[in-house]
């Protein structure tokens, strides 16, 4: 039976709507980020979304963790619908434009303790090696697969920026919470709406309230990589300009081979 609802219609119907009206806010609010070096975030985002993102969904729709429902996309390409490559497009820049309006800060240098670097590393490797051993189980597949994908960029965002990320949790939460909580519902209405179906076969069966729970935290995960990307990238700029302002500040006194 024909889907009532297409892929490209959930795009239009959920993603569109919110997306222009956050970047309206973004641009027009004065507390809210915008210019240069977001939107060089966000673009960044996407490049990455695209690329990491793309072996992964064509490694799990052929393997039947899940597949589309019967007039639900218009072309695939390799093993994933076009309307899954703009997918990846588009919720970086959800993410992203809800990221401008909340604008997480924290005053904190970019020396951070090397023992808090190794113990972020450390957590992402932890997760990715814990998705390894999932991948033994057909009922684990599907959640093996997504700790082995996201474990590596946790590993590399939190050992890069784990302390700053602690230090400006409270708006990261908001920042993190709010689109993840809209894409679980997209999500939920999508597969109630038989536009994509996920396999029970390739998953555990739990389920929040009736999203599978390897769906739910394949959208945390993922606003995640987004909401700390970002943040890391525009707090890495703005300490390298207050070093180079300070050092253009500081008196220059001239040196003779005495003084060496």
């Amino acid at each position: 039976m024909t889907v009532p609802l297409t892929y490209f219609g959930i795009h239009l119907a959920f993603l569109l709507p919110p997306i222009l009206i956050l970047g309206w806010l973004a641009f027009r609010r004065d507390r809210a980020w915008w210019g240069v070096r977001p939107l060089s975030g966000l673009g960044i985002m996407i490049v990455l979304a695209v690329v990491y993102t793309t072996p992964f969904t064509n490694r799990l729709i052929p393997a039947g963790v899940w597949w589309y429902g019967e007039g639900a996309v218009l072309a695939t390409v390799w093993h994933t619908p076009i309307e899954e490559y703009l997918f990846f497009v588009l919720q970086p820049i959800l993410t992203a434009l809800w990221l401008f309006q909340v604008r997480p800060t924290a005053d904190r240098s970019l020396a951070i303790p090397r023992t808090h670097r190794l113990l972020g590393v450390a957590g992402g490797l932890a997760i990715a090696v814990v998705g390894l051993v999932l991948l033994g189980d057909t009922a684990t597949y599907y959640l093996g697969w997504l700790f082995l994908w996201a474990g590596p960029v946790l590993a590399v965002q939190w050992g890069f920026g784990s302390t700053f990320l602690w230090d400006a949790r409270r708006s990261l939460l908001v920042a993190i919470a709010v689109p993840t909580l809209y894409l679980w519902l997209v999500d939920r209405i999508a597969i109630e709406l038989g536009v994509w179906v996920i396999s029970d076969a390739h998953t555990t069966g739990y389920a929040l309230l009736g999203l599978p729970i390897e769906e739910a935290l394949f959208f945390l995960v993922t606003t995640l990589f987004v909401v700390q990307g970002i943040t890391m990238y525009i707090w890495v700029l703005d300490r390298i300009d207050g070093v180079s302002a300070w050092t253009s500040a500081s008196p220059q006194f001239p040196t003779s081979s005495d003084d060496r």
